[in-house]
């Protein structure tokens, strides 16, 4: 199986699972889950499917146990959407990589004098461009 394939099934299998998740399933726990991505094995009978949701622990506890509770019903849906000889078995997993990011931000404003946070792209400044200068788009 090529990887390319692997790919852009994964690519369809998450635009699916977003679908089936925003109209088809009832459990509230999973109701402000977002699919962040998904990775397939190379003979696509794996799927690993990436959330992510805003709250805190327990939230995500919640959602994790209800995405788990509806797997079957998640992969018949998604079976007869997908063409495929083989409907993958998923695995759930809470992606990170928001929170990542936000500690790394949280980390960078104790590290920064007051004058560089101003100055930060990330918190609406202007990154370094100071009073006459323009920024250039190359």
């Amino acid at each position: 199986m090529s990887v390319k394939r692997a790919t852009r099934v994964a690519s369809l299998l998450r635009e699916v699972l977003s679908e089936i998740l925003a109209t088809q399933l009832k459990d509230p726990s999973v109701g402000r889950v977002t699919i962040s991505r998904v990775t397939v094995s190379d003979d696509i009978r794996h799927a690993k499917v990436f959330f992510s949701l805003l709250g805190n622990e327990g939230d995500r506890e919640k959602a994790l146990a209800g995405l788990r509770r509806a797997a079957g019903f998640i992969r018949a849906e998604m079976g007869k959407r997908v063409e495929l000889r083989f409907a993958p078995s998923l695995e759930f997993v809470y992606d990170d990589t928001v929170d990542y990011a936000d500690r790394i931000n949280r980390l960078l404003k104790q590290v920064l004098p007051p004058e560089a946070r101003e100055n930060s792209p990330f918190e609406g400044g202007q990154g370094g461009v100071s009073d006459g200068e323009e920024k250039s788009n190359c």
